[in-house]
């Protein structure tokens, strides 16, 4: 099988570099220059929980997709939310007749990516492990735990596809089949708009956001809010952090929040030193994915009907500072932490 990546951030570079690794058949494509260089002149370095390695990676320009000449059986899109058309179409101008997209990114954009692809040669893949890109040329993993990836059809379909991408992508971490594509897209979503956020307007890191009171609370309700803007798009949202959606709603109305609370600050520890990709997005001044993540939850929430007053307020925290202006403070949380019941 012949893997394309088009989006070699600290995802994709995981994933690359690991089934390179394996043995198989990647090409790593990416936009920015000083880190394809790297790649190309020294190999693709991985740290962190991952262990450590240097691999020699096939790394491409965007630029020289042109000199690919077999086609990718499959290609994994794995850019920002607001780059999804334009690296979808790349992927499908080198796209074999019965190959397959794969949706490997954060926020719900199987439908984007199915609206240029084909929804006939589109799978999702939920992805559950950490990584940080903070050098050119060098990715870390940085959680521990052991599931990385929930791999599905559109239509919730077993497929013997889908089984094919599960065991290639079992050379990089556990992989499970989901036949609840949606379910697990809006429970990632929930945990995004939980931690995301928090950590690009306080700076702090997946852990303390965890860990820290007034951020783990606000996290509860943030995560509760999606949670039942998914179940009103008619979603079976599953559990986040191990815990029963039900369970963080209750919470977010006072009942059981301390256990909820003692829940989520549970094996934070694992998270040690990982930065949430948004953080790492307005560390680098560049434009954050918040309009995909608690932004998509506020406009689901005002179609249907569901009130979202704490996603309502971290978007227009983010859209008040603009694109590369927001500096990270425990004190942009204020207007957030206002919001909490006494």
């Amino acid at each position: 099988m012949r893997i394309g990546i088009v989006g070699a951030g600290a995802i994709g570079c995981i994933v690359g570099g690991l089934l390179t690794k394996a043995g198989r058949d990647v090409t790593l494509l990416d936009q920015w220059p000083e880190h394809v260089e790297a790649m190309k002149r020294e190999g693709l370095k991985l740290s962190g929980t991952c262990g450590e390695h240097r691999i020699p990676v096939r790394a491409l320009h965007l630029h020289e997709a042109q000199t690919i000449e077999a086609p990718f059986d499959a290609a994994f899109v794995s850019v920002k939310s607001y780059d999804t058309e334009w690296a979808t179409a790349l992927a499908c101008a080198y796209l074999a007749p019965e190959g397959v997209v794969v949706d490997f990114q954060n926020g719900l954009n199987d439908e984007r990516v199915a609206a240029v692809a084909g929804r006939g040669r589109t799978l999702g893949c939920v992805i559950t492990i950490g990584a940080g890109l903070y050098e050119p040329g060098h990715a870390m993993r940085t959680d521990s735990g052991t599931l990385g990836f929930k791999i599905g059809e559109l239509d919730g379909r077993d497929t013997e596809r889908a089984r094919a991408l599960v065991a290639l992508m079992n050379d990089v971490a556990l992989t499970r089949l989901t036949q609840n594509l949606w379910g697990e897209r809006w429970s990632k979503l929930a945990l995004n708009c939980m931690l995301n956020p928090v950590a690009g307007l306080s700076g702090l890191g997946t852990a303390e956001v965890r860990t820290e009171p007034g951020p783990r609370r606000l996290a509860v309700h943030l995560g509760a809010e999606a949670i039942l803007v998914g179940r009103a798009c008619g979603h079976e949202v599953e559990s986040i952090f191990k815990i029963a959606p039900q369970r963080l709603v209750d919470a977010a109305e006072g009942r059981g929040l301390a256990a909820v609370e003692a829940d989520i600050s549970r094996d934070a520890v694992s998270r040690a030193g990982g930065r949430p990709s948004l953080l790492q997005d307005v560390m680098r001044r560049r434009r954050t994915e918040i309009e995909y993540l608690n932004g998509h939850v506020v406009a689901e929430g005002r179609r249907l009907g569901v009130p979202t007053p704490f996603n309502e307020t971290i978007v227009a925290e983010y859209r008040r500072h603009g694109v590369g202006r927001l500096t990270p403070d425990p004190k942009n949380l204020e207007p957030l932490l206002k919001l909490l019941p006494a």
